[in-house]
C-alpha cells in the first residue's frame, strides 16, 4: 500500500540526513521534503505521515494524515492547538530518548547539594577556605528520600541511579500504576501533598500540561521540609517562580536546582541568579551524545509500524499534551 511521509520545514541538517536514510531503508515509502509552507500544504494533502511542527493551516490541508511525529518529547506550549487535537491524526513524541542524560544531570544536582557544592563553589571563586563543621553541611544519601513527581522514563532512570547511592525513592504518576525497579512507593498524582513533607529532595520531571501548569506553588513549597531541596528538569511552567523565590528567601526550603524556567532565557535581573542556595543550568539537562540517532530510530520504527499496520511508539494523548 503506498505511503507518503513528509518532513516539514524548516529542516535541520540532521533531518535532511534522515530523509535519505528513510528512503533507502524503506523503498516502499515516498519521502517528501518541502522547503516552505506552501509546498508543505500541497504535499500534505496526500500524505499519510509527517514529522515536524505543523501550523493550523497545514493541519487543515492534511486531509489524509494518519500519523504525526512530534520533534520533541514535550513540545512547547501551543504545539497541541485545537485544530490538531480535533484532527483524527495520531501524534507520537520523542520521549525516553533523553533518560540517561537527564538522569545523570539530576544526580549531579543531588550530589552537589548533598556535598555542599552550592556553598563551596562560590567560595572557590572568592579564594576563601572556610570548611563547615564536620557534622554539618552534607546529606547522607542512604538516610535521604527522593520524591519523583512524574515516574516516566526519566524518573525510572533517576530511581535506578538514586538507589545505587542508597536513597529511598517514592513517586507519583498520573498514569503508571506499577512501580519500576528502585521505587519503594508509587502513588497517584493526587497524593503529592501528602508526600511532600516526607522528601529530602523533590524532583519534577512532569511535562507542561493543563493539569501540571503552576502545580508547584507557595502552598506546596510550604509543605516541603525546611531542609529539603527542589529540582526541576521537566518544564518551567509547572512551577510558580515568584513563589519559589519567596520560599527560598523565607528559608521554607533549603535550595533549588533548575534547568527550566517560566521565561527562557532567564532574565539577567531575575533574583534566582544571585540566591546562594540555587543551582542553574540553561535548559540543557537533556544534552548528550547520540540524540539525533535516537530521534531517527524513533521515526524509522514508527514508519515501519505504519507500513505494517502495527502500534506506534510513544503515542500522545493530544488533549492532555503528553
Amino acid at each position: 500500500m503506498p505511503f507518503t511521509f513528509v518532513m516539514l520545514p524548516p529542516h535541520t541538517e540532521a533531518a535532511r540526513g534522515w530523509a535519505g536514510r528513510l528512503a533507502a531503508a524503506l523503498p516502499e515509502m515516498t519521502v517528501r521534503m518541502p522547503e516552505n509552507q506552501n509546498e508543505a500544504a500541497a504535499v500534505l494533502a496526500g500524505a499519510d505521515g509527517a514529522y515536524g511542527t505543523p501550523s493550523p493551516a497545514l493541519v487543515k490541508a492534511a486531509k489524509k494524515l494518519r500519523w504525526l511525529q512530534a520533534p520533541a518529547a514535550a513540545p512547547p506550549a501551543g504545539f497541541y492547538f485545537p485544530e490538531l487535537v480535533a484532527h483524527p491524526v495520531t501524534v507520537t513524541n520523542m520521549r525516553e530518548i533523553y533518560s540517561d542524560h537527564l538522569g545523570a544531570h539530576i544526580m549531579a544536582f543531588v550530589l552537589a547539594f548533598a556535598r555542599g557544592l552550592h556553598y563551596y563553589l562560590p567560595q572557590q571563586f572568592r579564594r576563601e577556605w572556610k570548611p563547615r563543621p564536620m557534622d554539618s553541611g552534607t546529606i547522607h544519601l542512604p538516610d535521604a528520600t527522593l520524591l519523583v513527581v512524574g515516574m516516566g522514563g526519566i524518573g525510572a532512570e533517576t530511581a535506578r541511579l538514586a538507589t545505587a547511592f542508597g536513597m529511598r525513592v517514592i513517586a507519583t504518576d498520573a498514569r503508571r500504576t506499577e512501580a519500576p525497579p528502585g521505587v519503594a512507593e508509587l502513588h497517584p498524582a493526587t497524593a503529592l501533598d501528602t508526600l511532600l513533607p516526607r522528601a529530602d529532595f523533590v524532583l519534577l520531571t512532569v511535562p507542561h500540561t493543563p493539569a501540571t501548569e503552576g502545580m508547584m506553588d507557595r502552598a506546596r513549597f510550604r509543605r516541603m521540609k525546611a531542609g529539603a531541596f527542589f529540582i526541576n528538569i521537566g518544564r518551567g511552567m509547572t512551577t510558580r517562580f515568584d513563589d519559589l523565590v519567596a520560599a527560598l528567601e523565607a528559608g521554607e526550603i533549603a535550595g533549588a536546582a533548575l534547568d527550566v524556567f517560566e521565561e527562557e532565557p532567564l532574565p539577567a535581573d531575575h533574583p534566582l541568579w544571585t540566591l546562594p542556595n540555587v543551582l542553574i543550568t540553561p535548559h540543557m539537562a537533556s544534552y548528550g551524545p547520540h540524540l539525533d540517532e535516537r530521534r531517527y530510530e524513533v521515526i524509522l520504527a514508527n514508519c515501519r509500524a505504519m507500513l505494517a499496520g502495527k502500534p506506534l511508539r510513544n503515542v500522545v494523548d493530544k488533549a492532555n499534551w503528553f
